[in-house]
């Protein structure tokens, strides 16, 4: 029973707000579904409820997640707490299921764990394969994701990404040495490839790398970076580093320019991915409001080029 007084709102809202632990989504959901009484009556989301009036609530199951469980997915978790896990995943792991990767994504291990994961989120049309995920990484990009393990923390992490309030920091091997600065451009599907993105567009959506060089290798070569993200466009850092600064990253064959030197060119190919690891992850935890910061030490596949590259000679 609303209390008297209480001013009138939509009826979503209003449950919203009484079950915390529960999204706007899901509980439109259960509206819409007939789960939701006013009065005894059956409403609609947009309904406006006051003082006085008898809300009951039978809530609906979860959202059954289309992934099976495969407990031989490997990866490490770095922390977890009852609503959310860090994970740093391992370059060649896909996140969840998609086009040409249908099993052995993280996602599989992820429902197979005894923790679990957050229902899949109402809103995202294949939410059923990617439960609890609020961003990814590429496959062949190592390093932290957050995972979320209720609709609250999913819907805060994803609020915290949306405000561009979550760190996420990179390094990375380039052909070349980049100008350290601010790469700020447009950013859009590449008109001409499915699988590629580009900067060299006038419209779409504003996408912000900050670059600093940690590290020169041969002269000028190679380089060891780091780039931290202002948005977090999918493949943003290989585009920016390709297109804006003529200094791709080493192993990335998607997005590499046909002029590179061709021993950087061999070492990245021994590496055998792209030279990228998500190394640090900051945010605010959803639930418990309080800082938190990871770090992932770099693999050691990517120690290996980079020792490579250290004892290149100048270019002849």
């Amino acid at each position: 029973m609303l209390e008297a007084g209480a001013r009138r709102e939509r009826v979503d809202k209003v449950l919203t707000r009484l079950l915390p632990a529960t999204s706007r989504a899901t509980v439109q959901r259960w509206i819409s579904e007939g789960r939701v009484r006013v009065d005894g009556r059956a409403c609609r989301s947009r309904d406006l409820v006051g003082g006085g009036q008898l809300l009951e609530v039978e809530p609906g199951p979860r959202p059954l997640s289309a992934v099976e469980p495969d407990s031989s997915v490997v990866f490490t978790v770095l922390y977890e707490d009852e609503h959310l896990l860090v994970v740093d995943k391992p370059a060649g792991l896909v996140v969840h299921p998609a086009r040409g990767h249908r099993g052995g994504t993280l996602v599989h291990g992820l429902v197979a764990r005894r923790g679990g994961v957050a229902s899949a989120d109402p809103r995202d049309p294949h939410g059923v394969e990617r439960p609890g995920i609020v961003h990814r990484i590429d496959k062949d990009t190592s390093g932290l994701l957050v995972v979320a393990k209720d609709d609250a923390t999913r819907e805060g992490l994803k609020a915290q990404l949306g405000a561009h309030q979550v760190e996420r920091l990179y390094l990375g091997l380039t052909h070349g040495v980049p100008p350290n600065g601010v790469i700020s451009t447009w950013y859009a599907r590449h008109p001409r490839s499915r699988m590629r993105f580009t900067s060299r567009v006038t419209t779409g959506r504003p996408a912000i790398t900050h670059v600093h060089v940690l590290e020169e290798y041969g002269g000028g070569r190679a380089a060891f970076v780091e780039c931290r993200l202002g948005t977090g466009r999918t493949h943003q850092i290989r585009v920016h580093l390709t297109e804006q600064t003529r200094t791709p990253l080493l192993g990335d064959t998607l997005y590499r320019t046909a002029r590179v030197d061709p021993e950087v060119a061999a070492i990245g190919r021994e590496l055998g991915r792209q030279a990228l690891h998500a190394a640090v992850l900051g945010f605010v935890h959803p639930v418990l409001l309080h800082p938190m910061r990871f770090e992932s030490p770099l693999p050691e596949d990517f120690r290996t080029a980079q020792g490579a590259l250290a004892r290149l000679g100048p270019r002849a």
